[in-house]
């Protein structure tokens, strides 16, 4: 499974991302421009020493990660997504597509996507964070894998 962060901007999220990678045996990817320098402190300690564990990519953009990762399906996270996160059939070279923590994914990205994907929230809350939303569809990713 590879986890995509586009251009996230706070550290500990992105700390938060390399801890459950290790643990799930995902690849993190991570969209340049980033909102920090991938040796943060903020970030180190939020994935502890879980970074030599987890296997990071950078990418200088999107295009460039998609040209690496053309048979990928990729799944786009957003509040604007159209189909729920656990109605998906997922397979092993899936990739879950994040946007930063301000601005959310680019509308250009989500339509280039195989499917735009949400997490239910109950009505009237903007958003959700970052790192948990990662876990929550990453989960759900590794669970149709039989956690292998």
């Amino acid at each position: 499974m590879h986890i995509v962060l586009h251009q996230p901007e706070i550290p500990p999220n992105t700390g938060n991302a390399i801890r459950l990678c290790a643990n799930i045996g995902a690849t993190l990817h991570l969209i340049h421009p980033l909102g920090f320098s991938i040796d943060d402190k903020r970030m180190r300690r939020a994935g502890l020493d879980y970074r030599e564990q987890a296997v990071i990519r950078e990418w200088d953009d999107y295009d460039a990660w998609r040209a690496a990762h053309s048979q990928s399906r990729v799944f786009a996270a957003t509040k604007r997504g159209t189909t729920r996160y656990d109605q998906i059939a997922y397979r092993a070279d899936d990739a879950l597509l994040f946007g930063c923590e301000t601005r959310g994914l680019p509308d250009a990205l989500v339509a280039q996507a195989d499917a735009a994907i949400y997490l239910p929230m109950r009505e009237g809350n903007r958003s959700m964070n970052l790192s948990n939303s990662v876990a929550v569809a990453a989960f759900e990713v590794w669970r149709q894998a039989d956690f292998a």
